[in-house]
């Protein structure tokens, strides 16, 4: 996925480029900075000799030598004093200068620890705020796979509003024993769809994503359920198994792109909003057949601001329902409910109760 939070030891982590936290004269500090320092080798103290000073808020990359990584961008974040000091304003700098540094040395993946918040005592909380805001903003506009990387459970902290929030309404719904209904909802409106949802189409990333593949002109406003093949209109015999799989219900690829319609939102601010990659994406346009993970299908759910009766209703088109015994649908649940529809915040909260994300 685009935007990812794990723990994790950032030096054992195989990507193009980490970032490392530094000092002023990108020598080997404490931390993160001394753990990069000693896996990379005595290299990496040389090259940064030759870059410094570095002043807070800029980044420099160097070669990762040692480590598995090709790049190791080198970012000074300030010192906390007690945040009117700008403190905030070159976090956001740090991971700014460094992703464009990565987007500059044509880097795909890159790795970026909670810059500042540890032996410079910016709070945790903060910097992950900063830190998925910032990112979110720049994979608006980019494509690259970045992964937030925590150290240990006490590298962060959701705020403590919303933790209590969402521990109350999963203590107050989350069973572990039963399921909902499934619930129906009020299909989008069929609109000419520019896509391709052949069984057998072939799509690759060299082909474009958003191929012209128009709805005939009579049904560019007709309802969905209004689409569908009626059964024969016998009196007296029952509807053959042909016709009655002929009157099935939309998949996912289609119901997904009627909900972007319907919603007034193109392809590739959806698939971001989702937290989806591009490939991702482009496969879910090429085959109608497609079948989604449950996080996918919230993803999207959570990018297009469906409702519980929407979100249940893209779910059932492969099988699925949020469920009441399970942690991961709760929390969802509270989000969509209470009108949350931020994906940074939802995956903040997700990694905080040892949930998998959404994206894929």
């Amino acid at each position: 996925m685009p935007l990812s939070i794990i723990r994790q030891d950032i030096t054992k982590i195989r990507c193009d480029a980490i970032v490392n936290p530094t000092n002023e004269y990108l020598s080997p500090g404490g931390g993160t900075d001394a753990a990069v320092h000693t896996a990379a080798g005595p290299k990496l103290s040389e090259a940064c000799a030759k870059l410094s000073p570095c002043v807070p808020g800029r980044a420099v990359i160097t070669p990762g030598y040692n480590l598995p990584c090709k790049y190791v961008i080198h970012t000074v974040g300030p010192v906390w004093q007690n945040g009117t000091h700008g403190e905030r304003e070159l976090l956001v700098s740090c991971y700014t200068a460094s992703l464009a540094l990565a987007k500059k040395h044509k880097c795909r993946s890159v790795a970026i620890p909670l810059i500042s918040s540890g032996t410079y005592g910016c709070p945790k909380d903060l910097v992950l705020k900063i830190a998925l805001e910032t990112i979110g903003r720049f994979l608006q506009e980019n494509e690259m796979d970045v992964t937030v990387v925590v150290y240990d459970k006490d590298s962060y902290a959701l705020s403590r509003e919303l933790a209590d929030e969402v521990t109350a309404y999963i203590d107050d719904r989350y069973t572990g024993d039963d399921e909902p209904p499934v619930m129906k909802t009020n299909r989008p409106t069929l609109s000419r769809r520019r896509m391709n949802l052949s069984g057998n189409a072939r799509c690759d990333d060299s082909s474009p994503m958003m191929q012209s593949c128009a709805e005939p002109e009579d049904m560019a406003e007709m309802p969905v359920a209004a689409c569908m093949t009626a059964p024969s209109e016998t009196k007296s015999r029952k509807a053959t198994l042909d016709e009655m799989l002929r009157a099935m219900d939309k998949g996912f690829a289609e119901t997904l792109f009627d909900y972007i319609d319907a919603k007034g939102m193109d392809d590739v601010e959806c698939y971001k909003r989702a937290n989806i990659d591009r490939k991702t994406f482009s496969k879910i346009k090429c085959n109608k057949n497609y079948k989604p993970s449950k996080q996918t299908v919230l993803s999207f759910a959570i990018a297009l601001r469906l409702t519980l009766e929407e979100t249940n209703h893209l779910l059932n088109t492969v099988g699925m329902a949020l469920s009441r015994s399970s942690k991961f649908d709760v929390i969802i649940e509270y989000f969509i409910k209470n009108g949350k529809y931020d994906i940074y915040e939802i995956n903040e909260t997700l990694f905080t109760f040892d949930q998998v994300l959404l994206g894929a």
